[in-house]
């Protein structure tokens, strides 16, 4: 019989080997850990998002039950003290190349031609026990936040970023790299009017809500072509500037919208793009609920809540296995040109990593070959029957 791939090897197959030994050896990640290196541990973690592993335990009882897959994987069995370590000591950085070297392909790959450039901003909050008492505390949270820089074209993070829960959205969000001519939209925690400055001198727009406490002197009242959009209605367009302190540092055009939901709920947004219509500006606000779906889809559907270590390296090296984990999802999903909804494609890969079946067959039973049809017995001839 030929040999077939089982799902997992084919999900893993986008990640290059030789890529992911140069980020091991650029980061030392195989320094404390030679007997349990670096790709045997980014597949454990990745298996435990998949295969819903909730223990350290639970994973390595159940990875070593499927010993007879690990050789073409690549890995071996594993000790639950082993990973426990590992989780320990082996840098993040390891698995934060491998998650950026998977989000450059996964852009090349899933980008549909002639999209513009959207990018969304926001972060989530990753709620941790209390028996993590390295964690801070910021209010609301204990634990860490994880910023996420996303593509809804596309449907995939480009870039993560984990911190303290303490950390201010705005300090994260100011370093990340511009791409001129593309669009930036983040709601109010956001709001730094040097960085708006430098966003429109790098020949990017951005879309944002102005904090309450900010006022605006209109400058030209705009015509409104169209008011009405997909959920809601534009009520007013200006291009305003900046009356309050910190106009100094807002040194680019201004444009203030005032839109009203179906709900009823009145907002304001405000802009650097003067170029685009209302509508279109508000549509792009709308689209910020995309990533707010992200992290819940995250959350629901990865090991995200649940954490098989106590330490803060043990739970990024989780939170960015699970991440390399939707990813790989994205790109198999592409590949396979599956129809399935997200949810019921990543479902079908957790029950059945282990089945050898090509990816495009997932929702549908393994191919098992005919039987030999019998010879039929023409008239006039004679059938010979052997014992």
């Amino acid at each position: 019989m030929r040999f077939r791939d089982s799902i997992f090897s084919s999900l893993l197959k986008p990640i290059s080997r030789r890529q992911f030994q140069s980020v091991v050896a650029r980061h030392n990640g195989d320094a404390y850990d030679k007997s349990f290196d670096s790709w045997n541990h980014l597949v454990a973690l990745i298996y435990a998002q998949l295969g819903a592993a909730d223990s350290l335990r639970g994973l390595a009882v159940s990875w070593n039950a499927n010993a007879h897959h690990h050789y073409h994987l690549g890995c071996a069995p594993i000790a639950r003290s082993t990973l426990a370590d590992a989780n320990k000591r082996r840098p993040s950085e390891v698995f934060a190349d491998t998650f950026a070297m998977l989000s450059g392909l996964a852009d090349r790959d899933l980008r549909r031609d002639g999209e513009e450039m959207l990018r969304l901003i926001d972060a989530t909050p990753i709620p941790l026990p209390a028996l993590c008492g390295w964690a801070h505390w910021n209010g609301r949270t204990h634990g860490l936040k994880m910023h996420t820089v996303f593509d809804p074209h596309a449907d995939h993070p480009l870039r993560i970023s984990i911190t303290a829960s303490t950390v201010n959205d705005v300090v994260v969000g100011r370093d990340e790299p511009l791409e001129a001519g593309a669009t930036y939209v983040f709601d109010k925690a956001y709001c730094d009017y040097g960085w708006w400055t430098r966003m429109h001198e790098a020949g990017t727009y951005f879309v944002t809500r102005p904090k309450t406490n900010a006022r605006y002197d209109i400058v030209r009242e705009r015509k409104v072509a169209q008011r009405q959009g997909d959920g809601f209605t534009i009520l007013a367009d200006a291009e305003v500037r900046l009356a309050t302190q910190g106009k100094t540092k807002l040194k680019c055009p201004m444009r203030l919208l005032r839109i009203a939901r179906d709900d009823g709920q009145v907002l304001e947004v405000v802009t650097n793009d003067l170029t685009r219509s209302a509508v279109e500006i508000a549509a792009l606000y709308k689209a910020r609920w995309q990533i707010e779906l992200l992290f819940r889809w995250l959350k629901q559907h990865l090991k995200l809540s649940r954490f098989l270590g106590r330490s803060e390296n043990a739970i990024r090296l989780q939170i960015l296995a699970a991440m390399i984990a939707f990813l790989l999802l994205r790109l198999a999903a592409k590949a396979s040109r599956s129809t399935l909804p997200a949810l019921r494609f990543a479902e079908l890969v957790g029950q059945g990593l282990f089945t050898r079946k090509p990816m495009h067959r997932l929702d549908k039973p393994p191919e098992v070959n005919p039987s030999k049809p019998r010879l039929k017995c023409v008239v006039g001839q004679q059938e010979f029957a052997y014992a």
